[in-house]
């Protein structure tokens, strides 16, 4: 340490300045290359990774002397240790959501599991190289003692330079993507164009404008944007109506990938009550995870509202008091159902007890209605079979008809589960959230045996019709490698897209099982819903169709701006043939990309701007 202070002591204040940037650019760009494993299609992304942080660093690390003139060491390593911290952040959050932090998903760190099991779990040995300048730093600013005066002109110089490197940023990224801006829900090509630091800038920005969108919102302007959602009511089959008037149960399985269907451990069903049912459901098997940061609250939204989820934050967070036209609000103008929804967490949770009575549902039963103890909760709350169990003895009580949403919990990540609640032995890939992944997911299946054992008990069963549906995924991509090895399967983009797949089954007593094959998204679950029940869908201001009829070709839009087509998959910028996986020229993929754009830009624009509180009222 002796040494590397000889060496170091005698820096002026602007190579000292230089020095803190220089290490906090490289790891910026270490993690960027490694850790967020950014899309690199060219040298041109090379260029944009190695040079879209300096202008940042540069301008932010000046802090330091803006305001005098010299360096204030104690400002320098503050600045370091909060771009560090920021860096490490968005490494934790990009190891499992494969994205990146935004500023509303901040204001909802309780709701993505705050500092947790989860969190540790995702944390490396190897992590504490991206700390051990700090305390070299550290202990090097509290010997200096030296002079660390910088002259006004090369103040001048210095921001000069940075501002440069900034302006040089954003006309290269904008090279790269005239959509740049336009497109901020594509933010890994955000990050890789503009660097971490001036993503986290741009985000916030975009934050900030999005409210001002609902005050300069016009009636005139909202019915003309609103529109092309007038549908006319699509081809009708033989199923339009055979669920007319019946009870709806919805049942949100947490975490719960397409892939577990059908699929065995150790000579063991992983999901043997759900392979049976679907011999006597439709079982949709192309049915694609859409959600983003709202992850179950997405899923939810999606089924409710048939609009998209938000790119950044979740709706119910930061639009619970909008204006919406959702599933209960149909049903009740339909046949005036009563709806009700079940959570085994606190009823505030992704701020739940005021989104819901925006959606129109009459009560909700939370943790609060339920009896929680240590021993029958893990995770996020009570265990699934205790929650169905209880939860039926309150669906005696609900008036019919009912449209009744019940959301799991137990298989959740870092998928926990105590030995006496283990059906199945873990997995043996090298990844151990993968092994732990196939017991939640076996207990999730033992409730819902449970919970329909129940209810035929009870005489609920006969009268109703059940959707089971996967919310969102459970191993991110973090842990594919452990996953492809379960499945015996190879690292490819369509393997990749195909792990997006969540299960639908809508299971109708009496019918006979169908397995349908049509691709679509959980935006298209009401439609489809809708349909079975015999009500129309035109006119329902939605961006779903009816799983039944769906043209085939149109495309599955995800809210990173990628897409799947019959023909195209479209991922991290690059458009490949579905066919075979290779990469292909952007063209192929650019008539999917104008209805991406417009969908996606019209779901957020009637968000934002409350549109639909000029087309249905007032609640």
């Amino acid at each position: 340490m002796k040494l590397l202070y000889n060496r170091f002591k005698n820096l002026t204040g602007i190579q000292l300045t230089l020095l803190i940037v220089g290490i906090l650019w490289l790891k910026t760009v270490i993690v960027s290359f490694i850790g967020f494993n950014l899309s690199i299609q060219s040298l041109f992304d090379v260029a944009l990774i190695l040079t879209s942080s300096i202008g940042a660093l540069l301008l932010v690390m000046g802090i330091s002397f803006y305001f005098g003139g010299k360096v204030k060491p104690a400002i320098l390593f503050a600045l370091s240790v909060a771009g560090t911290g920021v860096l490490y952040g968005d490494l934790l959050y990009y190891r499992f959501y494969n994205d990146f932090v935004t500023a509303p998903i901040l204001f909802q760190f309780d709701n993505v599991g705050g500092l947790s099991a989860s969190t540790v779990e995702l944390m490396s040995f190897w992590d504490i190289l991206l700390f051990v300048d700090l305390f070299v730093l550290g202990w090097f600013l509290m010997k200096q003692r030296f002079e660390l005066t910088i002259q006004k002109e090369t103040r001048k110089k210095y921001v000069a330079v940075g501002a440069a490197f900034l302006v040089l940023t954003i006309g290269l990224g904008l090279v790269k993507s005239v959509h740049l801006f336009s497109e901020s829900y594509d933010r890994e090509q955000v990050v890789k164009s503009l660097g971490p630091l001036n993503y986290h800038v741009y985000d916030l920005a975009v934050g900030i404008s999005a409210p001002l969108q609902r005050l300069t919102m016009t009636e005139a302007e909202a019915v003309a944007s609103i529109e092309s959602l007038q549908q006319k009511e699509p081809g009708r089959t033989d199923l339009y109506g055979m669920a007319e008037g019946k009870n709806i149960v919805l049942i949100s399985l947490e975490s719960t990938q397409d892939f577990v269907i059908n699929q065995k451990v150790n000579g063991e069903e992983v999901t043997p009550f759900l392979n049976e049912l679907i011999e006597e459901s439709f079982y949709f098997d192309q049915v694609y995870d859409q959600t983003a940061q709202g992850k179950t609250s997405d899923a939810e939204f999606m089924i409710d509202t048939s609009l998209y989820p938000l790119a950044s934050g979740s709706v119910f967070v930061r639009r619970p008091e909008n204006t919406f036209y959702s599933l209960p609000h149909i049903l009740k103008e339909q046949e005036d159902y009563y709806a009700a929804t079940f959570h085994g967490n606190v009823d505030t949770f992704w701020n739940r007890n005021v989104m819901y009575e925006s959606l129109g549902y009459d009560r909700y039963f939370s943790k609060e209605d339920y009896d929680v103890t240590e021993g029958n909760s893990v995770n996020y709350g009570l265990k699934d079979i205790p929650f169905f169990i209880q939860s039926a003895a309150y669906m005696k009580n609900l008036p019919e008809p009912y449209y009744a949403k019940f959301l799991t919990l137990t298989n959740h990540f870092p998928f926990l589960l105590e030995e006496e609640d283990m059906l199945i032995d873990p997995a043996a890939t090298d990844e151990d959230v993968v092994n732990r992944y196939v017991t939640t997911v076996r207990y999730l299946d033992k409730s819902l045996e449970t919970f329909f054992e129940q209810l035929k008990e009870e005489g609920l069963y006969e009268d109703t019709v059940f959707v089971l549906v996967g919310d969102h995924y459970g191993i991110s991509e973090k842990y594919e490698a452990g996953l492809n090895q379960l499945l015996g399967e190879e690292a490819t983009i369509t393997t990749q897209m195909q792990h997006k797949q969540v299960p639908l089954i809508i299971h109708i007593p009496g019918q006979q099982g169908e397995t349908i094959s049509t691709q679509g998204g959980e935006i298209d679950i009401r439609p489809t819903l809708l349909h079975l029940m015999g009500i129309k869908t035109e006119n329902r201001y939605s961006f779903g169709h009816n799983l039944f009829t769906r043209d085939s070709d149109h495309p599955v839009i995800f809210r990173d701006g990628s897409f799947i087509s019959d023909d195209y998959i479209y991922k991290d910028n690059v458009c490949y043939a579905k066919e075979n996986g290779a990469a292909i020229d952007e063209q192929s993929c650019e008539p999917y990309l104008e209805t991406v754009r417009e969908e996606l830009k019209l779901s957020d624009k009637i968000i934002f701007g409350d549109l639909l509180r000029y087309m249905v009222g007032e609640e």
